[in-house]
């Protein structure tokens, strides 16, 4: 289960910095942790690191299209894990990642960072 309490590292970039332009991002933040732990069943650290990351900053983008076009935060990031899950993992990301090639690309990226955060110990 993901800890919705746990909080970015990345304050400047990474999901949370670019939701800083578009809504609450402490809101969304708790919001996206809940919803990408859902639906990944990874752990908070995995999900934590991976919307930090540059992926994190693309998810955001997403979200804040869903915004855009009128959705509430909460329905914005419903439907940008929806798409994030529908996305499969190419071949070439598999090469380049390690990531298994055909897994939906929301958990490939998710357990990519679970799995670097639990070596990094």
């Amino acid at each position: 289960m993901t800890d919705s309490t746990l909080t970015t590292r990345n304050l400047d970039w990474g999901f949370y910095g670019s939701s800083a332009g578009f809504t609450d991002a402490g809101d969304a933040w708790a919001k996206a942790l809940a919803a990408v732990g859902k639906a990944t069943g990874a752990a908070a650290d995995g999900v934590r690191d991976f919307l930090d990351s540059r992926h994190g900053r693309h998810f955001a983008d997403d979200v804040h299209n869903g915004i855009h076009a009128g959705l509430p935060i909460a329905a914005a990031i419903d439907a940008a894990v929806t798409r994030w899950m529908g996305w499969t993992i190419s071949r070439a990301t598999s090469r380049e990642t390690g990531i298994p090639k055909g897994l939906p690309y929301l958990m490939g990226f998710v357990t990519h960072f679970e799995i670097q955060a639990e070596q990094a110990g």
